[in-house]
């Protein structure tokens, strides 16, 4: 299994008049999980985009145990526990400064050539370097 954790402050734009972190902003949070995670590795998002392989959501879940609050650092917990395929899911945990577990959830991403719009192979790059952990 790979892992990663980023920390990231929730900010004032990203709380609701109730003064929690707006649910919304942890598909965004999720998001900066899974670029870091990716980059820890070694494999660039962009590159691979600039390279002609896109990696759109196909499904996205999310489980809310509690709340976050305007200027609370959050640490991201990515973890990748399977070799990709034509997909790739990622699963994350969210925390608090307590170390209490905000929520937890997943993605799946899938691989899809630029030119044809269609399925494509996870690159051989990156399932090399997953193969070190998984």
């Amino acid at each position: 299994m790979y892992n990663h954790q980023v920390n990231l402050r929730v900010r004032y734009s990203h709380t609701d008049r109730m003064g929690y972190c707006y649910y919304g902003n942890y598909a965004q949070f999720y998001e900066i999980g899974r670029v870091e995670a990716l980059r820890n590795l070694g494999f660039n998002y962009k590159k691979m985009e600039d390279d002609g392989i896109l990696l759109p959501v196909i499904d996205f879940s999310i489980k809310y145990l509690s709340p976050a609050f305007y200027d609370d650092m959050l640490s991201v917990k990515t973890l990748i526990k399977e070799l990709p395929t034509a997909r790739i899911k990622f699963e994350y945990e969210t925390f608090n400064e307590s170390g209490e577990k905000l929520n937890f959830g997943t993605t799946t991403l899938v691989f899809i050539n630029k030119q044809t719009n269609k399925p494509t192979k996870c690159p051989k790059e990156l399932t090399e370097k997953l193969k070190l952990y998984i």
